[in-house]
């Protein structure tokens, strides 16, 4: 048995102490909710702690906040709501950064041939998967037909300078709830940059952007989520580095109607919810707005016209098919393989 003295055992006591006292955690961490969801960032700090990171929430909140009264439909008083609601015709004033959404939605739609479309609004109402919960009754034919002939990206005219909308029809109601969240995680991430960070990550309910390394030299490890209505699995992991990822998919929204599932994705050109076998798109993109949006296209687009249009341009996109027996069938584009880890 050893012999310590007073003083010995304070200073052994002191020495432990500044040995076993693990340097402030690199990685700070904040969170909220925003768009119906939560949002997540985490940032190396370095030595200044977390709470360099902690002092700019304030901020976060507020341009999340600025971006619901620009692009919710479920606020009736932001710039989106109300320009669903004026009349055709007369050109509406909104902001510049409501354009932006817009524009990058139009590409979207240009470059699949409208399989991704805002102004599917009127179709993803009567289905009940917008803002209007009240609404209970299954849609029937001519409700459908009279919806799908609002819906057309090509009847809203967009004007750069001053930045104004204009629609064709008066019930024409745009939806960006299929951008807006990829948009969202963009602004976030320019904030975040702009305060001096440079490897950190940016989420806002599944959409990911994220830059740099982790402190031990990694990417950022996101995980994909495998199709399952009742419990959460992650089968795949990615690598984030300088990236975004977005995903959509048929196994969180949906309801089911005299034992047929309904998803809330609807195909713009039919005004139905898609139904064909593909639960899950993963899309890697520059920037988590297109992400976001491609996801969706990719959705309605389906497991073969999908996969080709992602493979023809070199897309880095991960499908997942859901089988009669309840497996999970998976598919990737030659651009996704070096992103994946396992």
């Amino acid at each position: 048995m050893q012999n310590y003295t007073a003083a010995s055992l304070l200073w052994l006591a002191v020495f432990l102490g500044c040995q076993q006292t693990p340097p402030p955690d690199p990685v700070a961490t904040i969170e909220g909710e925003t768009m119906g969801t939560t949002y997540h960032i985490a940032a190396v700090t370095g030595p200044a702690g977390p709470q360099r990171l902690t002092k700019i929430h304030a901020k976060v909140d507020e341009l999340l906040l600025e971006v619901n009264r620009q692009m919710s439909t479920y606020d009736p008083e932001s710039e989106l709501s109300r320009f669903n609601q004026a009349p055709a015709g007369e050109w509406f004033p909104v902001s510049s950064e409501l354009i932006e959404v817009v524009d990058a939605a139009r590409q979207i739609s240009d470059a699949t041939d409208g399989a991704f479309d805002v102004t599917v609004g009127p179709a993803v109402n009567i289905w009940r998967f917008g803002p209007d919960k009240k609404r209970k009754e299954f849609p029937t034919d001519d409700e459908v037909a009279q919806a799908t002939a609002l819906v057309g990206y090509q009847q809203i005219e967009i004007q750069a300078d001053p930045p104004a909308l204009r629609k064709a029809q008066d019930d024409v109601y745009v939806d960006l709830s299929a951008i807006a969240k990829g948009y969202g995680v963009d602004v976030v991430f320019e904030l975040i940059k702009s305060e001096g960070f440079t490897d950190f990550m940016v989420e806002i309910g599944g959409e990911v952007r994220a830059t740099g390394l982790k402190p031990n030299g990694e990417p950022w490890l996101i995980g994909v989520e495998t199709p399952a209505d009742q419990v959460r699995k992650y089968d795949l992991v990615v690598g984030l580095r300088d990236k975004s990822l977005a995903t959509s998919g048929d196994y969180r929204n949906f309801f089911k109607h005299d034992g047929k599932r309904y998803s809330h994705t609807i195909n713009p050109k039919t005004g139905r919810p898609v139904e064909h076998d593909l639960a899950s798109v993963s899309v890697l993109f520059e920037n988590c707005m297109l992400a976001d949006g491609y996801a969706t296209a990719f959705l309605v687009l389906g497991p073969v016209e999908g996969y080709n249009f992602a493979q023809e341009h070199n897309m880095p996109v991960f499908f997942q098919m859901r089988k009669e027996d309840g497996t999970v069938e998976t598919k990737a584009t030659t651009a996704w393989q070096q992103y994946q880890l396992n």
